[in-house]
């Protein structure tokens, strides 16, 4: 195709400026002006002026033949592979229709090969965290509770004087404990399957407001209809990910979570009234976010509120058999 656009761009320009100098002939034909053997001023004036005309006319018919490539340039470099959808106008980019035709065509394809690249990887991901939380839970778990069973027929059997500190192991190993099933959790949304999407966002809440100090305002509108269950996760993952950015970054005091409806779509949004991202770089985290709605072809969407805190936007699709009256398991 590149070398079709090639030659059509060249014999273009050929033609142009064929065009120009048999023009200029003609005229130089056709004109009563003439030439001495020995050439008068006035005679290399009139050539001079006809030959910057020829120059002028040459120079304005190709600007307006290539001018549709320098804005093509333009174009091309601000194009942004993730912010998918963008295409070049080919209605007023002739004669470089054919070049911009082929360059949104190679836009789809990357598209196309990136979400499913996207897609393999988030899946791979996604898998991953199922066999770490599998073995936190079956090896790490287990090891703690048969210490903890340990420690309480070592608390019956021993002396007062050690009574204190086999309690103090005693509770670290709670606590050890403890945390791994929050970690396992929080790697394995086992409540997404078990409990639906609303609870495990409530889950979500309500441990976070458990670890630290900030308030959690929830807002679910009741009688959503059914997502798939890749939506629903990307819905858990992206409210895990903007719930955790906000106890880390934000040092906000109050964070709203909802989840309501917009047409065709199910919007998940989390706002904090923190310090806003403050022209920060966006990192793995929400980079991660973007994917995992392009994977599902829904958009995700950050800024920055006036009067400080951040806004995190999810748009997923419903599921279209959530339309035919089947029951949502969220509610």
């Amino acid at each position: 195709m590149a070398r079709n656009v090639s030659v059509s761009l060249f014999w273009r320009v050929c033609l142009l400026n064929g065009a120009v100098f048999v023009l200029g002939t003609l005229v130089l034909v056709l004109s009563p002006a003439t030439i001495s053997a020995q050439p008068l001023w006035s005679e290399v004036v009139a050539v001079s002026i006809g030959l910057l005309v020829i120059v002028v006319l040459n120079g304005l018919l190709l600007r307006s033949v290539l001018r549709p490539l320098d804005r093509l340039t333009g174009l091309m470099a601000s194009i942004d592979l993730r912010s998918p959808g963008l295409r070049l106008d080919e209605e007023g980019s002739s004669p470089a229709r054919p070049l911009v035709q082929g360059f949104n065509a190679m836009l789809e394809r990357l598209e196309a090969e990136r979400s499913a690249s996207a897609a393999v990887a988030l899946h791979a991901q996604e898998a991953e965290r199922q066999r770490i939380a599998q073995e936190l839970h079956d090896e790490v778990g287990q090891s703690l509770t048969a210490v903890l069973l340990g420690l309480k027929q070592a608390v019956g059997q021993a002396p007062p004087e050690m009574l204190e500190g086999l309690e103090e192991v005693r509770e670290t190993a709670r606590g050890s404990l403890e945390e791994v099933r929050r970690i396992s959790q929080r790697l394995r949304p086992g409540v997404l399957a078990e409990l639906g999407l609303l609870d495990s966002l409530s889950s979500l809440a309500s441990e976070l407001t458990a670890r630290t100090d900030l308030r959690v305002v929830r807002g679910f509108l009741p009688g959503l209809p059914n997502l798939t269950a890749e939506c629903e996760l990307v819905v858990y993952r992206v409210a895990q990910e903007a719930l955790t950015n906000v106890a880390r970054h934000a040092e906000a005091r109050e964070v709203h979570l909802g989840l309501t409806r917009r047409g065709g779509m199910v919007v998940l949004r989390v706002v904090d009234d923190g310090l806003g991202r403050r022209g920060a770089t966006p990192g793995a985290g929400i980079q991660g976010m973007q994917e995992r709605a392009q994977m599902v072809g829904g958009r995700l969407e950050l800024r920055d509120r006036e009067g400080g805190g951040t806004e995190v936007l999810l748009e997923v699709p419903i599921d279209p058999k959530g339309e035919n009256g089947d029951p949502d398991p969220a509610g």
